[in-house]
């Protein structure tokens, strides 16, 4: 983990470096956002979902798909709902892990776990749609995770808000628009957004890491109740029309 730049005198907020995609099906911890996105989120923070979701898509989606075809391979004649099934599961597990992977107090450590999580929820989301034959890779997914995970409520004010992050994000590419907005507020406005995106009882988590001892209680039963309600959304949305979806499933 390194250290981003001071901002204004104050002291940097951590910024966790990318890791290694696990097989699937590891019991390793969750990965969380890659570096250059905890810089982009941090400097737009009002737009931190839609940075989130449109690099999900980039990062993520070939993993997706990767691992749909080889569990297709490894498992001749497994179907789409036990497909879908298996990747709830596993990042369901990994969800409850999440709020441990910073070893950051404070706001610092509450905003890592809530990015950590909602980085977890969309690679489950993309597993989901893959599972289902829904192609993970297309710019139609960033839209649906904003939707499924109810940072917007229809698409279309999704759609809006993701082309305007990706405006923002290249024009920062080209003009380095990063603000020096104090690093107190960003950190808590960044931590808000990334909360309300990885459910609304996730947003919980942002108060209770300050409190010894409340984190771990409430952050474990927070990440995998939002992100089962989750995969419950995302296994609803993709399955083929006209058939009944699976009641849910303990992991």
């Amino acid at each position: 983990m390194t250290d981003t730049p001071p901002v204004g005198g104050q002291p940097a907020a951590p910024t966790p470096q990318p890791s290694v995609d696990p097989p699937a099906g590891s019991a390793a911890a969750p990965e969380g956002p890659p570096a250059r996105l905890w810089d982009r989120m941090r400097d737009d923070p009002q737009y931190a979902p839609e940075h989130l979701a449109l690099e999900a898509v980039r990062r993520l989606g070939p993993e997706a798909e990767q691992w749909a075809d080889r569990a297709r391979a490894e498992q001749p004649g497994i179907s789409s709902d036990a497909l879908a099934d298996q990747a709830a599961r596993r990042f369901v597990n990994l969800a409850r892990l999440s709020g441990a992977v910073s070893g950051a107090a404070g706001l610092p450590g509450a905003v890592i776990d809530v990015g950590v999580l909602a980085w977890t929820q969309a690679r489950m989301v993309l597993h989901i749609a893959a599972a289902y034959d829904v192609d993970p890779l297309h710019s139609d997914r960033a839209t649906d995770l904003l939707v499924l995970q109810r940072v917007h409520k229809v698409a279309e004010s999704a759609r809006l808000a993701l082309g305007v992050a990706a405006g923002r994000e290249r024009a920062d590419a080209l003009f380095g628009l990063g603000g020096q907005r104090p690093l107190g507020r960003v950190m808590l406005q960044l931590g808000v957004r990334l909360a309300q995106m990885a459910g609304v009882r996730a947003a919980k988590r942002l108060v209770a890491k300050v409190i010894p001892g409340a984190a771990i209680v409430l952050g474990t039963w927070a990440n995998s109740s939002a992100t089962k309600e989750l995969a419950q959304r995302s296994r609803a949305l993709y399955r083929p029309r006209g058939t009944a979806l699976p009641g849910p499933r303990q992991p």
